[in-house]
């Protein structure tokens, strides 16, 4: 069996994308017409990258500025999010071996400004670092939220 790949291998893999696909079949109930953008992995993460701190960002911002680098109608929910994922884990690997400078993952939000307890250290890892940055967090029913989203949200 081949050794399992890290996650900055994952990251690196493009696996032939980004590619731009007619948005047809079962999904245009979902998504409607048009084209849809899947991105490649560092794509995903080169947007992650440019939340300054104080700032937040959610998947919805980075699937929006995907489709408009590619002048697709949308981007594509499922791969942008796994891929926000990968990156999220390839900048705790990095972090482990000592990078003083890691992709901000704690600043990429689920739709709504809900923290992804699915990102490494979990919800209460992800309000720590936030906290830090200076934003408050508030817990509504199972889901933690970035308090005044609108006003902290970087347009991409």
């Amino acid at each position: 069996m081949a050794p399992r790949k890290s996650w900055r291998e994952k990251l690196a893999d493009d696996k032939n994308l980004p590619k731009v696909a007619r948005i047809e079949g079962a999904l245009s109930r979902r998504w409607g017409s048009g084209t849809v953008v899947i991105p490649a992995p560092r794509e995903v993460d080169a947007a992650m990258r440019k939340v300054p701190k104080g700032r937040v960002v959610t998947i919805n911002e980075i699937r929006a500025h995907l489709a408009r680098k590619h002048r697709a109608t949308i981007g594509c929910p499922l791969t942008t999010g796994i891929f926000a994922w990968i990156a999220a884990h390839a900048a705790e690997e990095a972090a482990a071996e000592g990078a003083k400078r890691i992709t901000p993952y704690w600043r990429t939000l689920k739709t709504g400004g809900e923290l992804n307890p699915k990102f490494p250290g979990g919800i209460t890892a992800l309000k720590a670092r936030l906290e830090a940055e200076g934003h408050r967090i508030v817990q509504k029913g199972r889901r933690y939220v970035v308090v005044d989203l609108e006003r902290v949200l970087f347009k991409l």
